[in-house]
């Protein structure tokens, strides 16, 4: 009996255009792919705030907070908390409206509430989890006690990369805490749509870079030959024994001795405008490195990156919440407000997703006098750029901003939504290992379409 692979391998007629596009995803896997409907954004950029901003000191009002400033909470706290903490505690921080929308933001955020008649808030987002590790997985992988495939790995797999150049997935001085590698990596899809990190958290961001690009002792032509007789030898080998991580690893190869043609000019900004550099905050010792982050990855997604992450922490100020806030708020603000700046004056906002959001909110309920607990419950995203609704807020939480309540959004709805604009049905975005059906949202996820323009 003829199967239907040997069909297609045999047939002299027809199928031309099916064969030729199958022969040129074998030889590279990272080639672009069809998405299953059509997309609002091609690629996302992720603003990854480490350690929990607090939402009612951020981006979301709570007037009753500040009114009931030291009287006890008027409804009951969840029954399992971080930490112990004890009655209401006010915002130290004003809020005043902004743009034509009137969102109240604070003044930890004043170069980014001048976009926010650009940027649609989701105030009603919550997790599951209390502990850092266990919700930066959740949010990264959408599972909180597994080894999953990450969030960037996903849309990789499911749409490649529009440089074959360079990888799908880049995270720019990623934490190797709390998960570490688990949060970038490709679990059990193909290796190569596992993220790949530039620099990490310990290193400043003018360090983090794609090292040992160049190969001072071989021309590339001889790279090129060296690096076809390994891969006749491995195809050998694959040939009588199957191996996806070998596969994986060829693959893997290849993209390394392609990416010597795109990374380095890419890590290079010296040919941006000071005008550009200024924007980005890389004139202030202050900004400079997460405005060096935010430019990278302006620079990685004009050349075609997919999903690309920028990494600050560390907002987990369960004391001295005053000093912590207005220091990590004052290293991002300006670089945000210049990356979405930026993308917009390109015509990049058009079909990027600029994502900001953390792994938790905070307690509305002080921690001591000067600090807010890990709150799961309710916490504040934003997005900017490609197919969101400018200038509007979903969702929201109660009075004094404990629990998620109106237009809840889980981050598996949040994951949801993010494969949906890229033009992914999440529940079709599937892999088998072992036999078992696997995707990023597991057997939940509601898309918010409230949120689309």
């Amino acid at each position: 009996m003829t199967s239907r692979r040997d069909m297609l391998q045999q047939s002299a007629l027809g199928f031309g255009s099916l064969a030729l596009t199958s022969l040129l995803q074998a030889e590279n896997p990272l080639a672009a792919k069809r998405p299953h409907f059509r997309p609002r954004a091609k690629r996302v950029i992720f603003l990854f705030m480490k350690g929990g901003p607090a939402h009612m000191d951020t981006f979301e009002y709570k007037p009753l907070l500040q009114r009931d400033h030291g009287k006890p909470l008027p409804f009951d706290k969840p029954k399992v908390t971080f930490a112990k903490t004890g009655n209401l505690l006010a915002s130290p921080w004003q809020f005043k409206p902004y743009g034509q929308c009137g969102h109240m933001v604070s003044e930890l955020f004043p170069h980014v509430a001048r976009h926010v008649d650009d940027i649609c808030f989701i105030h009603g987002a919550h997790g599951t989890n209390p502990a850092h590790g266990g919700a930066l997985l959740k949010l990264h992988t959408g599972a909180d006690n597994f080894v999953r495939p990450s969030m960037g790995a996903w849309v990789g797999y499911g749409l490649g990369t529009e440089n074959e150049n360079l990888p799908s997935y880049v995270t720019i001085c990623p934490t190797l805490a709390h998960g570490g590698l688990n949060n970038w990596g490709s679990a059990f899809l193909p290796a190569h749509f596992g993220g790949t990190p530039i620099g990490n958290a310990s290193l400043k961001a003018k360090d983090a870079k794609v090292h040992h690009i160049r190969n001072p002792k071989w021309t590339p032509g001889q790279q090129r030959a060296q690096l076809d007789f390994l891969k006749q030898l491995n195809e050998d080998h694959l040939a009588a024994t199957p191996d996806a991580v070998l596969e994986s690893r060829i693959n893997s190869y290849e993209l390394a001795f392609r990416m010597q043609a795109a990374a380095p000019e890419i890590q290079n900004i010296d040919n941006e405008t000071e005008a550009t550099k200024k924007l980005y905050g890389l004139d202030d010792p202050k900004t400079r490195d997460f405005g060096r982050q935010c430019l990278m990855a302006r620079r990685y997604s004009e050349a075609g990156v997919r999903f690309v992450q920028c990494s600050q922490g560390y907002w987990d100020a369960h004391g001295g919440l005053k000093n912590n806030h207005r220091d990590v708020a004052g290293k991002v603000d300006k670089p945000i407000a210049g990356l979405i700046a930026d993308m917009k004056a390109r015509g990049l906002l058009e079909d990027t997703l600029i994502l900001w959001g953390t792994e938790f909110g905070r307690t509305p309920v002080g921690q001591g006098s000067d600090g807010r607990d890990h709150n799961p419950h309710a916490m504040t995203f934003f997005l900017a750029g490609a197919g969101v609704k400018p200038g509007t807020a979903y969702g929201s939480t109660d009075d004094h901003g404990y629990y998620a309540t109106e237009n809840r959004v889980h981050f598996h709805d949040l994951q949801a939504t993010i494969l949906h604009l890229l033009g992914m049905d999440h529940k079709k975005l599937t892999f088998y290992p072992n036999g078992i059906e696997r995707r990023l949202t597991n057997v939940h996820g509601h898309v918010a379409n409230g949120i689309f323009a």
